[in-house]
């Protein structure tokens, strides 16, 4: 599985990177917190599953207001990241942390879980529609009956006529040097479409800079593709919200 591998790789190599992404830390975790909880009321929630853990923004942020985690992501880098941040943060003790991608969670984890994730636009990851169908069928069966689904991901219908290749990141002022983060996004020719995120971090002062990219090829998914899986998988009660760039797709396993 080349794509698989690269993916990894790539999320490895960006592992001690990965926060310079976010304008300020802290701040999302508070705010990643809040806004998940949201999705929780009235659901008597209690048990999350973070199927794409990254550094731990959602798994740390829900692990604070009380919930009880598992945290899994195929990137041994960033779970060692996920893992330090919630040593620092003060709740390892509440989260379970587990090497596995989406098709693999099943041998790692029986469940039920009250609510399955993923966000941080790792769906797209998954090329093609079997691998797609496949991870949201293993979603489904680590639910309990009545869990929520909760699915981040870039709707990305409205940009593929326009194919943007220019995507802006954050700049960090800090008192030794400037660090600058943007996308330059290469457009395949695929069927379905794939883009290739070229992310650079530029990092200097004055007038000398130093640029790092690394590249990874994601599916150009819309929400209509994934709202259809779920139908398909057996999933109900299917919504969609926008969050700043974010699409969350809402989605309850039949009681």
């Amino acid at each position: 599985m080349p794509h698989h591998d690269e993916t990894i790789a790539f999320y490895d190599d960006a592992a001690e990177d990965y926060h310079l992404w976010y304008r300020d830390w802290d701040t999302e975790l508070d705010r990643e917190g809040l806004n998940l909880r949201r999705f929780f009321r009235d659901r008597e929630v209690n048990t999350v599953l973070d199927a794409s853990c990254g550094p731990g923004t959602q798994a740390i942020s829900l692990a604070r207001l009380g919930y009880t985690v598992t945290a899994a992501d195929p990137s041994p880098g960033l779970l060692a990241r996920a893992r330090e941040n919630a040593e620092q943060y003060g709740v390892a003790d509440r989260i379970t942390f587990v090497q596995s991608d989406f098709q693999s969670l099943h041998h790692h984890l029986t469940g039920p879980f009250d609510v399955v994730l993923t966000k941080g636009n790792s769906i797209p990851h998954l090329l093609h529609d079997e691998q797609i169908e496949e991870a949201l069928l293993i979603f489904h069966e680590l639910l309990r009956p009545g869990g929520l689904l909760l699915i981040g991901m870039r709707d990305f219908e409205p940009l593929l006529e326009d194919r943007p290749r220019f995507w802006p990141g954050v700049i960090h002022d800090g008192p030794e040097e400037q660090i600058i983060t943007f996308d330059i996004w290469d457009w395949n020719d695929d069927e379905p479409a794939t883009v290739t995120f070229n992310r650079f971090i530029v990092r200097g002062d004055g007038t000398t800079y130093q640029a790092t990219k690394r590249p990874v090829r994601l599916r150009a998914l819309t929400a209509a593709e994934v709202e259809v899986v779920l139908l398909e998988v057996g999933f109900e009660n299917i919504q969609s919200h926008h969050d700043r760039w974010e699409l969350l797709i809402t989605a309850i396993r039949p009681a």
